[in-house]
Formats: C-alpha cells, sequence, structure tokens
C-alpha cells in the first residue's frame, strides 16, 4: 500500500506543478477573460487520461503507471473545484454567456479528448 500511495503522491505532486506552471503560463492577467489556463489543462488532461486509459485496456500500462499517471498525475494536473469556481466567478460579475461556454465547452471538449485518446490508442495499437 505504501508504494501505491507513493507512487499516486509523487504522480499528484508532479501533476499540480505542472497544471500550476501552464495555467499560469496561459493566463490573461485580465481576470474577467475567460479562464483559458484551466480550460487548456482540464482539456489536456482529458486527453492524456483517455490515452492512458486505451493504453491500460490494450495492456501496455502497468498498474504501477496507473497509479502514478492517471490517478496521481492527471488527478493533480486537472482540477474540477478550479474550473467550478471560475464559472461561477464569470456568472457573479454577470457574464452569463461567457460562463455558459466556459461550462459546456469545457463538459464537451472534455468528453471529446477522452474518447480522442482512447480512439488513438485502438487505432495505433491494433491487437
Amino acid at each position: 500500500m505504501f508504494k501505491v500511495l507513493l507512487l499516486v503522491g509523487s504522480g499528484g505532486f508532479l501533476g499540480s506543478i505542472s497544471r500550476f506552471l501552464l495555467s499560469k503560463y496561459l493566463t490573461q492577467p485580465d481576470s474577467a477573460s475567460f479562464p483559458t489556463g484551466t480550460f487548456v489543462v482540464n482539456i489536456v488532461g482529458c486527453l492524456i487520461i483517455g490515452i492512458l486509459m486505451g493504453l491500460s485496456v490494450k495492456s501496455a500500462l502497468s498498474s504501477e503507471m496507473n497509479f502514478f499517471l492517471a490517478v496521481g498525475f492527471c488527478g493533480g494536473f486537472t482540477t474540477f473545484s478550479t474550473y467550478s469556481l471560475q464559472a461561477f466567478t464569470l456568472l457573479e460579475k454577470g457574464q452569463v454567456g461567457m460562463s455558459l461556454i466556459y461550462a459546456l465547452g469545457s463538459v464537451i471538449a472534455g468528453l471529446l479528448c477522452v474518447w480522442l485518446g482512447y480512439w488513438m490508442i485502438h487505432s495505433l495499437l491494433v491487437n
């Protein structure tokens, strides 16, 4: 159990740092603008987890790497709570349209990226 905790924790550590750096790089100085950083991080995270899921199904990913990458890294990299807060903040500022675009766009793009990552692996790694 300690090994699993270490894998998840170290993956989460790297995912959180990656999220912070990428989000900071992409975030506009105007706090009222579209939350590009969180949007991109969450969509990229969906693509990564779709790829990992595809690898796992094809038995090309060990359980240790699954704990490290899918549970740890992706868990630390993506952030539902920040996404929800940013959608709420846009609503609070009266930017209903922007909030809806962000919320629905995140969900739709996220689902598409999970599917895309999974599909890519199944297309590349033919039985």
